[in-house]
């Protein structure tokens, strides 16, 4: 296992991330690394990675116009008259606490909706965070928080509530292979199955709230729009900036929520975010908030707030093809579990901290979740768990290392509206404090789950 080429690629993706390489330069190297471990050369390699590159494509094509249409929503006023709203009942005396936390359990709410009830993933972020900002630095709140709050919606409702993206995970992704490894799934229940895991997400969430971060920290008070030349914002300037300035007119308003509709309903029933942004963004366009003499510049400024995250997404698609091409993640469990010999505690936590190292590196749940099923299932069977145990290990072994992967969006999204005054680290304020309040309590929980059911 020490020479695993799977594990040592994983190794050095994320401690030339946690040094501040470039997490695309950081998957890179991570993948030549792997594969040259692996004997597969340089010419083997890089055609791998070039395949994966290509099945990230239509990724980077949907986030790209998932951001077009995130700022014509931000152009349309909607989320700058949100965030207005409670800055003037902070000024107006409002109970700062309480708004404080009306605002925790709106970004949880939001999150959550984003991966069930209203299917467009991260795309609410950078259209709604970036207007907050002012606001939280006024109440001195964490933004380490913020990301914790965010990732906990995006990870916990994907992997235990069996509708929207949960329905993709849990039926159509994990319960499928399940089934298909040999296992009957007609029985059994996949929210019974991920509850404790879950149960320990909300643990991880309450530590971050109530412990970690619950301390004042201070950020400079910089214009949005002009962050990049670093203006500080003083006295009158920053009350107008503060109250984020217009007023919006209640047209434009119903035309944002239309557009929001538009683009749910089209998501839902063709299955694509790529076709639901662009319906979103043609509505925008159709009644004049977005002007024609405007689209391209709104388009533009749309595909450049989403194109970090694309390319990191098409650059993991490489990895991940290359970790496969190396076929040393059966060898990675078949010497874990020469280790634990017959003992189900040691295999449950071995398994689950495998699924925690390859989703790491690849950075997508749903991608892990086909090859772990297809190694664990027997494994599981071998050992005795049961049905529910074996969909609960494979769950939360999918669902480890989501939340606190340089190269996952439910840490990339947090980032992309939490960094646009340049004062929010990606690894330092989104990876770490993801990676420690939801992966331990995930492990453990996970553990549990797969010994009392």
């Amino acid at each position: 296992m020490t020479i695993n080429a799977v594990l040592l690629a994983v190794v050095i993706m994320l401690g030339l991330s946690l040094a501040r390489v470039h997490v695309v330069l950081s998957l890179l190297i991570g993948a030549l690394a792997g594969g040259l471990i692996a004997g597969l050369g340089m010419t083997d390699t890089l055609n791998a990675f070039q395949e994966g590159i290509k099945n990230g494509a239509q990724i980077a094509l949907s986030y790209a116009l998932l951001g077009a249409f995130a700022v014509a929503i931000a152009h349309s006023g909607l989320p700058q008259s949100l965030a207005g709203a409670v800055i003037k009942r902070i000024d107006a005396g409002g109970t700062s606490g309480m708004i404080k936390y009306m605002l925790f359990a709106g970004l949880v709410t939001m999150s959550c909706f984003s991966q069930n009830l209203i299917p467009i993933h991260i795309a609410f972020i950078p259209l709604l965070v970036p207007p907050l900002l002012l606001a939280f630095n006024r109440m001195h709140i964490d933004r380490r928080l913020i990301a914790c709050l965010i990732t906990f919606g995006l990870v916990t409702t994907y992997m235990f509530i069996p509708y929207g993206f949960g329905d993709i995970y849990l039926n159509q992704i994990m319960l499928k292979n399940v089934g298909e490894a040999g296992i009957d799934i007609s029985n059994i229940s996949v929210t019974k199955a991920m509850a404790i895991p879950a149960l320990g997400m909300f643990v991880g969430l309450l530590i971050a709230v109530f412990i970690s971060y619950r301390k004042p920290r201070q950020y400079q008070q910089l214009a949005i729009d002009k962050a990049a030349h670093d203006e500080v914002l003083e006295g009158d300037e920053l009350s107008k900036t503060a109250a984020t300035a217009k007023t919006q007119s209640k047209m434009k308003t119903l035309v944002a929520i239309a557009a929001i509709v538009t683009a749910f309903v089209v998501q839902l029933y063709t299955d694509s975010l790529l076709l639901g942004s662009m319906f979103g963004f043609g509505v925008f366009m159709a009644t004049g908030v977005v002007k024609w003499r405007d689209a391209d510049t709104v388009f533009n400024d749309g595909i450049k707030l989403m194109a970090m995250i694309g390319f990191i997404m098409i650059t993991a698609q490489g990895f991940a093809e290359v970790m496969k091409a190396t076929e040393q993640i059966q060898p990675l469990v078949d010497g874990a579990a020469s280790l634990f010999a017959g003992n189900k505690a040691m295999a449950a936590f071995i398994m689950l901290l495998i699924g925690l190292i390859v989703t790491m590196g690849i950075g997508s749940s749903f991608s892990t979740i086909p090859i772990l099923a297809a190694i664990y299932v027997p494994l599981c069977i071998s050992l005795g768990f049961s049905p529910l145990a074996t969909v609960a290990i494979i769950g939360t072994a999918g669902a480890l290392g989501d939340a606190g992967s340089p190269a996952s969006d439910s840490t990339l999204g947090p980032t992309s509206g939490l960094n646009v005054d340049g004062q929010h680290d990606h690894i330092k304020d989104s990876v770490v404090p993801t990676f420690i309040h939801y992966n331990i309590p995930l492990l453990i929980f996970g553990w549990i789950a797969a010994m009392v059911l």
